[in-house]
């Protein structure tokens, strides 16, 4: 039998059921904590920037940009809570109880679900900008969109509460040790969030933005066809268009990285090979958080609003009054 030093147990007075403490002496374990504590930080800060350009300054009051507001405020918690809790769970003992470990679980599994269904309803959005542009501006409102992000919280809410139920009825029931924080979901529960937020949501996305793709090069090819004909007469819907594909191309660059950050995890759990899991889980996880991190850095990368934003930010010239009317676009 292999004889235990207290000094590494988390609760040396528990010697029997209590775990090791985290090796977080080792070099890499040191290396994964620094690089998350610094990602945390860009995380936050960059996202933070996003929410105070769209919420504060009224031309960016779109309804596409309502959205990428949603996805920041997902990024901006994972940067705020997700990854500091990670960090924590994997430098020090999780003495924090049970109850802050389930809100730690189930704010990770609200997040990914809302940034899926955020990625859904950007997909869907430019799909009918696209598709049917004549009819978006009376399909696709402000309230329409403030109504479908409300859903996707809410069922948010509850989904990761039925996937994660027995961890909250019975926490003490999925601990190997005192001092571990682990996820714990029944059967029932993961078939439910692969299909909800992995399965489904991601045929939808292909599907869209397969039609999106086969629509924009058909539009971008009539286009140029015409251009040389009744310029004049059709100048304002050309620059429409070429809007309108302009943004489909950047919010499908931001929908593209967001699946190859995130298809990774669920194809690592579909393989069913426990000893794989257990070796890449922590890197696919570290992954699909990078994605926080990325996507403010997409839209300062192609949209110059969001770069005059950031530089009105920073100068403060937002404290100025009627600063909110200004025009960056």
């Amino acid at each position: 039998m292999e004889t235990v030093d207290q000094s590494e147990l988390c609760f040396p007075q528990l010697i029997n059921i209590s775990c090791r403490k985290p090796t977080s002496h080792r070099p890499e374990n040191v290396f994964w904590s620094a690089l998350l504590s610094v990602l945390c930080v860009f995380t936050v800060v960059l996202n933070l920037l996003v929410i105070i350009s769209i919420s504060h300054f009224r031309q960016l009051h779109t309804p596409t940009n309502l959205l990428l507001f949603s996805l920041a405020v997902t990024d901006f918690l994972v940067g705020l809570l997700v990854w500091p809790s990670e960090i924590y769970s994997k430098t020090f003992c999780w003495n924090l109880g049970d109850v802050l470990c389930f809100l730690h679980n189930y704010m990770s599994f609200i997040i990914t679900f809302v940034s899926v269904g955020n990625m859904v309803l950007i997909s869907a959005d430019r799909y009918v900008a696209i598709c049917d542009p004549l009819h978006y501006n009376t399909k696709v409102t402000v309230k329409r969109i403030q109504l479908c992000v409300c859903l996707c919280w809410c069922s948010a809410l509850l989904l990761c509460g039925i996937i994660l139920k027995n961890q909250l009825a019975h926490a003490e029931k999925y601990s190997f040790c005192y001092g571990e924080c682990v996820v714990s979901v029944d059967f029932e529960g993961g078939i439910l969030d692969l299909v909800a937020v992995f399965l489904l949501p991601l045929s939808i996305i292909i599907t869209l933005y397969m039609r999106v793709f086969v629509v924009a090069v058909s539009q971008a090819r009539a286009m140029r066809s015409h251009v040389t004909s009744i310029k004049l007469q059709h100048s304002v819907t050309g620059r429409a268009k070429k809007s309108e594909l302009k943004a489909a191309r950047t919010l499908g660059v931001l929908v593209l990285v967001f699946l190859m950050c995130f298809c990774p995890y669920y194809i690592v759990i579909l393989t069913g090979d426990n000893k794989m899991i257990s070796s890449v889980a922590k890197y696919v996880l570290y992954l699909f958080g990078f994605n926080s991190f990325l996507n403010p850095l997409i839209y300062a990368l192609f949209y110059p609003w969001f770069r005059r934003a950031v530089r009105h930010i920073v100068t403060l010239h937002i404290l100025q009054p009627g600063s909110c009317q200004t025009n960056i676009i």
